[in-house]
């Protein structure tokens, strides 16, 4: 059985990309609609505000999650996904180690290294 690395649609299809701004979008909708009071009693000019202003903020906060998530998918590489890591993530190979220190001595569980 071959292990073919998943494909960037495979980490989050389109319409899994759009349902999640569509949730947070009526989230912030609604949270909106609550803060405003509109599900109290209001005149209708009050009313009206608050379903624009909840409109606007839902738009605005979909927008910004369809960027965002977009742009954090583009920077996951989908080989590296089921790549097992066995080292540190921020560890600089190509720097040579520094004066009194050994490169070994984490590895090796010596505290006097």
């Amino acid at each position: 059985m071959s292990h073919e690395s998943p494909t960037r649609r495979d980490l989050l299809k389109p319409l899994q990309l759009l349902g999640l701004a569509f949730g947070a979008a009526l989230f912030a909708g609604v949270v909106t609609l609550v803060s405003m009071g509109f599900f109290q009693q209001r005149t209708a000019e009050e009313a009206q505000a608050a379903v624009v202003t909840a409109l606007v903020i839902a738009g605005v906060s979909f927008i910004a999650v369809l960027l965002i998530v977009s742009l954090l998918l583009l920077a996951v590489d989908p080989a590296q996904v089921t790549k097992q890591i066995d080292k540190p993530v921020l560890y600089d190979e190509t720097a040579e180690p520094r004066d009194g220190e050994n490169p070994d001595a984490a590895a090796s569980g010596d505290p006097k290294a």
